[in-house]
């Protein structure tokens, strides 16, 4: 069954507009959630904040928001000054610009949302939308208030629909030149670039979703399971431990053992 849609409004291009909704692509309901309880009761452990040094209780009242600026030393923000500075929640997705889809790196993309026509009056122009950045090979982008705060999208078309991803701030993402900047450009050997592309083509499968099952997941919707029916817990099997990988000192030797390990089916992934 589909999601409810947590966002309802307007796509407007120009002057063609038209009712669309919006829900998160992505979703976290399936995962196992634990609670917190007193062993000695089994009754649940509720929250509280205290006072961090006279470790008494705060009543709800005397909670206050505040920007640290120096060490014990605080700017409160009262609730009608950040209210102030609040962005109100705009219903409509003007779309401002289009920008190749591929001049926008995957690093910038932040929270993918599914975005349908709610009308079927609207359905044409949303289509007519989709269709001509398909087309053209572009995407949309346009700014929208949404988790309470302004942010930039990127509207991208998807099969019958459209994907609006959010996208990260500039300040959220860091300069990659510091990172790889002090690596040596090195052109490989082409007898290793080629049996690397081997390896590679050897590994090749299709994509699918199974590939990026949790385990971890799978193992404690088992536990679970077993502890209702009054199981006892079983016993952690011990796994061996992984060789700690050595520095290769001949790469085309270890390739070639790769390679022939492949073709024997030794550590092929399936």
């Amino acid at each position: 069954m589909a999601a409810r849609s947590f966002w309802k409004g307007y796509l407007k291009l120009s002057l063609v507009t038209c009712q669309v909704a919006m829900t998160p692509a992505t979703s976290e309901n399936e995962k196992v959630r634990f609670h917190t309880l007193n062993r000695a009761t089994g009754n649940r452990v509720v929250s509280h904040y205290v006072d961090a040094v006279s470790g008494d209780p705060v009543d709800e009242e005397d909670e206050a928001k505040a920007y640290p600026r120096g060490e014990d030393d605080y700017l409160i923000l009262e609730d009608d000054e950040l209210d102030a500075v609040a962005l109100e929640s705009t219903r409509t997705i003007d779309i401002e610009m289009f920008v190749p889809r591929d001049s926008i790196e995957w690093i910038w993309y932040d929270t993918p949302h599914y975005l349908t026509p709610s009308d079927p009056v609207g359905e044409e122009a949303f289509s007519v939308i989709r269709e001509a950045m398909a087309a053209t090979g572009k995407v949309g982008i346009a700014r929208l208030v949404m988790y309470r705060r302004e942010r930039a999208v990127m509207l991208e078309p998807q099969g019958k629909g459209i994907i609006v991803w959010t996208l990260r701030y500039g300040d959220e993402v860091r300069d990659a030149d510091a990172y790889f900047g002090d690596i040596r450009e090195e052109k490989p050997e082409p007898k290793l670039l080629s049996l690397v592309k081997t390896l590679i083509e050897e590994r090749t499968r299709p994509w699918d979703p199974s590939l990026v099952d949790d385990p971890v997941q799978d193992r404690l919707l088992d536990l679970i399971a077993a502890k209702k029916k009054g199981h006892k817990r079983p016993a952690k099997t011990r796994t061996p431990e992984a060789d700690t990988p050595s520095n290769v000192i001949n790469i085309m030797d270890a390739l070639k053992k790769s390679l022939a390990a492949e073709g024997k089916g030794g550590t092929r992934r399936r």
